[in-house]
This record gives C-alpha cells, sequence and structure tokens, in this order.
C-alpha cells in the first residue's frame, strides 16, 4: 500500500461552548485514545477533538454528545468524524514540539541535540500519544509548583504521579530530589510511554504502572507520599479526594491540576472535607493549579 493511501487514525471533531467543553471531552473519552481542546477565537467557543487508531462507534459517539447537550440545556454541537492521513510522526513531533522552558525545567524531545541552558534541568520527553510534552498549561502550572517547592527547599522522599500520562511530572520530580517516584495510569499506553521517557532521562528510582487508580495494592504499597501530583480532569479530582487524603504523608503536599477556573471551587470543596487547605494557585491560560496541603 502507497503511504499516501495509509490511514494514519480517526479524528472526533466538534465545537463546543467554553465553559462546557470539559463535559464534551468527557463524553467522547471513552471512544478514543486521546483528547485535546483548543480555544477558538476570544474564547467564547473551543474544538473538542478525539484521537484513535481504531474507527469510533459512530453511533455512540453521537450519543454521548446528545446526552451532553441535553443535560446542559444547550444545542446539540455537530459532531464530526474523519480518517486521518498516514503522517511522518517524527517529522511532525520536530515540528510542534520545540524545546520549551518553563522555570528551571528545560523539555525537549529526542529530536533536539543541542546542549540544555546553562543551570537548567532538562526533562527528554517524547510524549507520543500520551498527554504531558509540557506545552499544555495544566502541565506548566505543576512544573512551576514543583519548581517553587525546589527552591524553597521542600525534599519529598516519596513522589506520586497520579494520571501521569508521558511521566513528565514525575521525571521533573526525581531531577529535583533524591527521591522514589511511582507514576501511575489507567491507560497501559501512557504507562509504557512514561516507562521509556524514564529510560531516557536516566532516573531509575522511577516506576511506571497502569491499574485502577489509588485502588491498585501497589500505590497503597508505596505509600505514604509526601508529593501527589494528579493532572487530571475536574470531576476526578473531586472523586478521588478522599482516596488522595488517605495516600498523603502527614505535611505532605498534593498538586492538583485538569481544571478550569470555573471549577476551581468544585475541588477546593471536595479537599477541603479532608482537611486539605489552598497553599498556591497558579493560573495559566484559564487553567488552574492548585497546590494543597
Amino acid at each position: 500500500m502507497s503511504e499516501q493511501k495509509r490511514i494514519g487514525g480517526y479524528r472526533v471533531e466538534l465545537e463546543v461552548p467554553a465553559e462546557l467543553a470539559l463535559d464534551f471531552a468527557e463524553a467522547i473519552e471513552p471512544y478514543v485514545s486521546a483528547v485535546a481542546m483548543v480555544e477558538l477565537g476570544e474564547g467564547v467557543t473551543w474544538k473538542v477533538e478525539g484521537f484513535g487508531e481504531s474507527q469510533p462507534d459512530r453511533a455512540a459517539v453521537i450519543s454521548a454528545v446528545t446526552l451532553t447537550a441535553l443535560s446542559n440545556g444547550v444545542a446539540e454541537p455537530e459532531t464530526r468524524i474523519e480518517v486521518l492521513p498516514w503522517t511522518d510522526w517524527l517529522k511532525e513531533n520536530r515540528r510542534r514540539f520545540p524545546p520549551i522552558q518553563i522555570g528551571r525545567y528545560f523539555i525537549h524531545g529526542s529530536h533536539h541535540q543541542k546542549q540544555p541552558p546553562s543551570g537548567s534541568i532538562p526533562l527528554l520527553i517524547d510524549a507520543a500519544i500520551a498527554f504531558g510534552s509540557g506545552e499544555h498549561a495544566t502541565t506548566r502550572g505543576c512544573l512551576m509548583a514543583a519548581g517553587a517547592m525546589a527552591k524553597r527547599r521542600h525534599r519529598p522522599f516519596r513522589v506520586l504521579d497520579m494520571g501521569c500520562g508521558s511521566g513528565i511530572l514525575g521525571v521533573a520530580a526525581a531531577k529535583s530530589w533524591p527521591c522514589r517516584v511511582l507514576l501511575s495510569d489507567i491507560d497501559p499506553q501512557a504507562r509504557d510511554v512514561a516507562k521509556e521517557n524514564t529510560r531516557l532521562n536516566r532516573v531509575p528510582a522511577v516506576r511506571a504502572i497502569s491499574g485502577p487508580g489509588y485502588r491498585n495494592p501497589l500505590v497503597t504499597r508505596k505509600g505514604p507520599y509526601d508529593l501527589i501530583f494528579a493532572n487530571i480532569l475536574a470531576r476526578p479530582l473531586c472523586r478521588m479526594a478522599k482516596d488522595l487524603k488517605r495516600h498523603l504523608a502527614p505535611g505532605g503536599i498534593a498538586v492538583l491540576s485538569g481544571l478550569t477556573a470555573r471549577q476551581e471551587k468544585w475541588v477546593l470543596s471536595a479537599h477541603r472535607a479532608q482537611r486539605l487547605y489552598l497553599k498556591r494557585r497558579i493560573p495559566q491560560d484559564g487553567w488552574h493549579t492548585l497546590v494543597v496541603g
């Protein structure tokens, strides 16, 4: 088969009101491998995209979108499902992910061969299909929080990254402190990407696993944790607040991200109920990262 005729995957695309972008993202998430959200124009409307290697169930996707629209009292957005052409992902990765500096951290892909800036902490991250290349505001907020903690000489001994994606936060922790890090993601593909990134960064004290979040026995056995990263979505953050508290060591810190400014009050309320209080807020492009303890 010629390269021009090869299928590169499938994309689900819809444009929705900004305040409901996460709701629609969660609606299509079960039918795709990865979800992205892009602000359009002045931010009134957002584009929600889902990507997958296999063709999604069109009827199920449209049903989920319809139900989300009805439950929120808005018009149903048009749902587009299209075949993506085959792409040279190495070339595309070079184009889309140039090196970026976030505080002390210099994030680059394996295609970048130059020396990192003096005094920076290099993070070699090939995100592939897993979330976490450093470009998204939620990842930036978490790295900024980690950098600030390192400056204040906060020294966690055990670190957990719940919903690790590419593993970028755990790798950053391992390069910032002499600590042991556990990366956990429900998606085995994300685990594999994270495992490869730990190898590329030569951080042997980092272990990547997949499983049902805090219900994974290994997560409990390796805890409690002095620092927990949870860069996921607002609703799972609220649901998991009690489990997070149970796995956090006395005096420990949690960095929460994946929530919008509008959703902050719900996430903080769920964690205040567990006696975890706001220590710092890091706003980035309409997204908030919360440091609680």
